[in-house]
């Protein structure tokens, strides 16, 4: 007999598992988990600055799991008035919402629920936040300013060239294949002028290359002139004109340009400007780095001639490596 329910036992420790799982699968158990779809928050601004005032439009979109008795209310600056509209709410407030706080609270509890909430100036700037279960309160974003555009914007341009070798040895290649201070400054006119309009044309959307060969050819064109120099054939076209080869690279570095600013991304509000003062902060930075070479050259070039030979002859053979190797294994990238 015991060797029976021995057996029994065992063959039921052995079910027991299969046994558990279908239980947790049939039984009509609640999962204590976030919901899926979160609460919508929208707020349009009507007219602005009318009267001294600001007239703004609120909907709410609720998910399912938030029940009507714990409806969500905002909480707002004291300075803004609410006025409901059905589904809608209406603020009027003495200042612009931009740079305030908005709470979202619950009357009963906190059902674990993200927020997205989103905002539209009346010029057509936007700007939206995903809110986590635990934040309750969005800072809005200020509006974009003008007056903030151009600082950011001048100090990303001369941050991107200051930082960017690639530029900066062209640039040095430029400086050195040029010789006296009037042709380096028509030749890197030339080099200015040809990729601001290649940036332009790029950032409105006008032209599009992909960006891995033209990250390429901006590493050959250091190259090709790194070699020009070292040859020192002065009769070749690149010795002889200088400008003409600074113009023509240009182009091709103005694309290497914009796809920085891509990646940086512009306002909505202000393209012109922003684009404007990178490219002058890039101008700033080219400025910045042709004096402090130029002047070292000159300095060394008066005090101490055989010290700048050697030094010019490290530049260009650290510039042509350099360039070879990213030639290379830009090429490979593709």
């Amino acid at each position: 007999m015991s060797k029976i329910v021995s057996r029994a036992s065992l063959g039921l420790i052995r079910r027991l598992p299969g046994l558990l799982l279908a239980l947790l699968l049939l039984a009509p158990t609640t999962l204590l988990a976030h919901e899926a779809r979160p609460l919508y928050l929208q707020i349009d601004e009507l007219d602005s600055a009318q009267a001294g005032g600001y007239s703004y439009r609120l909907k709410f979109n609720l998910p399912p799991s938030i029940t009507a008795d714990n409806r969500p209310f905002l909480t707002l600056p004291d300075s803004c008035k609410s006025q409901s509209l059905g589904l809608l709410v209406q603020l009027d407030c003495t200042g612009s919402l931009d740079g305030k706080t908005i709470g979202i609270d619950y009357p009963k509890y906190n059902p674990s629920v993200s927020a997205l909430a989103r905002i539209r100036y009346s010029s057509g700037e936007s700007h939206q936040a995903l809110l986590s279960p635990q934040d309750t309160q969005w800072q809005l974003p200020p509006r974009e300013s003008a007056s903030a555009i151009v600082g950011e914007y001048t100090a990303l341009g001369i941050e991107h060239i200051l930082i960017g070798w690639d530029h900066l040895l062209f640039l040095l290649c430029l400086v050195m294949i040029s010789g006296s201070f009037k042709r380096t400054l028509i030749t890197v006119s030339g080099f200015t002028l040809s990729h601001s309009l290649t940036l332009v044309l790029t950032t409105l959307g006008l032209v599009r290359l992909p960006i891995a060969p033209v990250e390429a050819v901006i590493a050959l064109s250091i190259l090709f002139l790194a070699a020009e120099i070292a040859r020192g054939q002065r009769t070749s076209l690149a010795w002889r004109y200088p400008v003409a080869v600074s113009t023509l690279f240009g182009l091709v570095h103005g694309f290497g340009f914009a796809s920085v600013l891509q990646e940086i991304g512009l306002p909505q509000t202000e393209l012109a400007t922003a684009l404007l003062f990178f490219n002058l902060g890039v101008e700033i930075g080219q400025v910045i780095f042709v004096l402090a070479v130029t002047t070292v050259f000159y300095l060394l070039g008066n005090w101490a001639a055989p010290s700048l030979a050697r030094l010019q002859q490290a530049l260009l053979y650290g510039a042509g490596s350099l360039a070879a190797f990213w030639t290379l294994q830009r090429i490979a990238g593709f």
